[in-house]
């Protein structure tokens, strides 16, 4: 059958936190990957925030944001057992598509510095790397 990608729906919640897990990106549960929180952003990304699933595993997501003028790519994750696959790739790809889609013309990811195989997985689909520092102010610590 192969891997499918198509649109997250609140029903793979659970399956998602699991996948994040997994691949080491600490679900904030009281915060924003809280179950209202995600069922509010998927209100507001519909398209956006993709699966990749072999079968009804889920096993991939990117959740695609935006602030009106850049398209951001959130939480890549591909479960350790599919990696090599190919699958990373074609979730970016997906996401960039609709992107296109709603009109915008520039994509970004923030990768930690450590994170040499995202590194390389944006680099190989056309992203340049930028030397911008990443500063945040939290208005509470469980956001």
């Amino acid at each position: 059958m192969g891997i499918r990608i198509r649109p997250l729906r609140l029903s793979d919640y659970a399956a998602m936190i699991r996948l994040f897990d997994v691949c080491g990106l600490e679900p904030r549960l009281r915060g924003r990957d809280s179950r209202k929180a995600i069922a509010r952003q998927l209100r507001l990304n519909r398209t956006l925030y993709l699966g990749a699933f072999d079968g009804e595993r889920l096993v991939g997501t990117v959740l695609g944001t935006h602030d009106t003028r850049k398209a951001w790519i959130n939480r890549l994750a591909v479960h350790p057992e599919y990696r090599g696959r190919g699958i990373a790739g074609r979730l970016v790809r997906a996401c960039e598509k609709e992107f296109r889609r709603e009109g915008f013309g520039i994509f970004a990811a923030l990768i930690d510095g450590d994170n040499v195989a995202s590194q390389r997985l944006f680099a190989e689909l056309g992203y340049t790397a930028s030397d911008i520092r990443y500063y945040r102010k939290k208005v509470r610590g469980d956001v």
